[in-house]
């Protein structure tokens, strides 16, 4: 008599940022020869201070991912928070037990930290990482279109991604509207021109609002006012959050995409970049709902390729930054920025309105357009020569959508130039009156963005001069700097040297501190 065929199990181990059926570890995987393994560790949860909007919408994200993985007949190792496992690593070897299953598999992951303890992972059975494929470039082809080129500017990658997924173009392969960007048409600043949407509020079923309780008790000390969450927990939510930006928001997204407003966190923001950060999008679904849009004549081209671009360009374009140069792109600081971050950026306890919000909104909702991030936030971090390790871990901890493969190159590379242009061709530094020209927020500030010095002076203001000046012998050599270059080497040495010294008596104000800013 012949013994029946014995199938073998594989355990895969699902994170809390893969939540996507089908693809990575779980692609073509079956209930008959795999089970799962998700955990809820402490290990990924406080390696920095995380927003408890991040650790509540990803913790009921995977809860209700988990259902739906029964619901498909899996067998579910699941370990909840309450349960103390401290790493994954540990969480894999009691669901081996467990299962008796012969062999491990799982999605890269996206984070170096994570990439290299796993590389040091040793099961009694084999284990095998497969790639993440919920990307639209691999760092492989990013690094064969790298490699050998003199700058890695995203405008040229964008354009290959373009033709590479037939977006946005005409019957001939050119560019819709005959440009690849219209970020010109993007950059107009809020004077209170037209009403904004109201958000569809959202129902907290029970798995959530357990998730928010155990957040509450748990994560007391981290910064988030879960009173307020906003975030859908399911790909099913997720859809329907898009579909309401697309149909309410998205014709104004990028003529105020760069706006600043007093009334509102969101404006016509479109609030997914969690949802694809943790695969509850798609990213090319994503893209294609949005042309259709402009293409149905819903939205004007310049909203579809803003956005469009912010996803199938930039987005892919900063991973691929980050798995072509880490982990050496961690380490580097060329502007020697050392001060130390400010008590006052995780309390938003400070009288530059603009930085208050920007702030306070943040650290309550975890949410931050690119603008209040890069321009806001980041532009203060810049000028004033704070910690860039400092910088990028609040970066990482306080945002919803913040893991470190998009966080890092955004932070490091656009905001504290600390990569010395690799990402950008010059610093992005501005003084109050870009601040002024976005929004409203000067309005009721103490601070005049007229004035550089003196009594009621904008800190922006000689701080900027005060970091041009500080780093004159590296930015003059800059092409697209130099108009402002000329600008300060021509003032009088009396007038310089006042701007420097109120400068630098601001910043001992802003953030005291022993070492050189």
């Amino acid at each position: 008599m012949i013994a029946p065929e014995v199938k073998q199990q594989t355990l895969i181990l699902v994170l809390g940022d893969q939540l996507s059926h089908g693809r990575g570890a779980l692609k073509n995987a079956s209930p008959d020869t795999a089970c799962i393994v998700m955990a809820e560790v402490k290990e990924e949860a406080t390696y920095v201070r995380h927003n408890k909007h991040k650790i509540a919408f990803i913790f009921s994200a995977m809860r209700h991912f988990r259902d739906e993985l029964r619901a498909q007949g899996f067998q579910v190792y699941y370990y909840p928070f309450e349960e103390g496992l401290n790493s994954l690593q540990g969480a894999v070897e009691l669901a081996l037990k467990a299962s008796g299953c012969s062999s491990v598999r799982c999605c890269e992951p996206g984070e170096y930290r994570l990439f290299k303890s796993m590389s040091e992972w040793a099961f009694s059975v084999p284990f095998e990482r497969f790639e993440d494929d919920r990307f639209l470039s691999t760092p492989a082809e990013f690094a064969a279109w790298a490699d050998g080129r003199k700058q890695l500017r995203m405008e040229y990658f964008y354009r290959i991604m373009r033709k590479k997924y037939g977006l946005l173009l005409e019957l001939d392969g050119t560019a819709a509207g005959g440009k690849w960007n219209f970020d010109a048409e993007n950059r107009k600043g809020w004077r209170s021109q037209k009403p904004i949407p109201d958000r569809p509020s959202l129902e907290l079923d029970e798995i959530t609002t357990d998730v928010i309780e155990l957040v509450q008790r748990e994560f007391a000390e981290h910064p988030g006012d879960l009173s307020q969450f906003y975030l859908s927990v399911s790909a099913e939510g997720a859809e329907a959050q898009l579909s309401w930006f697309i149909d309410h928001c998205l014709a104004d997204f990028g003529t105020y995409q760069d706006a600043l407003a007093e009334e509102s966190p969101w404006l016509f923001h479109g609030l997914v970049s969690a949802y694809l950060n943790t695969g509850l999008l798609d990213p090319l679904d994503v893209c294609n709902r949005v042309e259709a849009a402009w293409r149905d004549g819903r939205v004007p081209l310049a909203a579809a390729e803003g956005f469009i671009r912010q996803v199938l360009g930039w987005r892919e374009y900063v991973r691929g930054m980050y798995w072509y140069y880490m982990p050496d792109y961690a380490e580097l600081n060329v502007l020697g920025a050392k001060r130390a971050l400010p008590d006052w950026f995780w309390t938003a306890e400070t009288d530059m309105r603009c930085m208050h919000k920007a702030l306070a909104q943040t650290l309550e909702l975890g949410y931050g357009h690119h603008i209040q991030r890069l321009m806001v936030i980041g532009n203060f971090a810049l000028l004033a020569g704070l910690d860039v390790e400092q910088v990028c871990a609040w970066f990482l901890a306080v945002y919803i959508d913040a893991f470190e493969w998009v966080e890092l190159p955004n932070t490091l590379g656009m905001a504290l130039h600390g990569d010395g242009g690799l990402m950008a061709s010059k610093p992005y530094a501005a003084s109050g009156k870009y601040i002024q020209r976005q929004g409203d927020h000067c309005r009721d500030c103490v601070y005049d963005p007229k004035k550089v010095t003196g009594e009621g002076a904008c800190p922006y203001n000689s701080l900027y001069w005060r970091f041009i000046d500080k780093h004159q012998a590296r930015l003059k050599s800059n092409p697209r700097m130099a108009l402002i270059m000329r600008n300060w080497e021509t003032r009088e040495a009396d007038t310089k040297a006042t701007i420097v010294s109120w400068g630098d008596d601001t910043l001992q104000r802003l953030a005291p501190d022993q070492a050189e800013g």
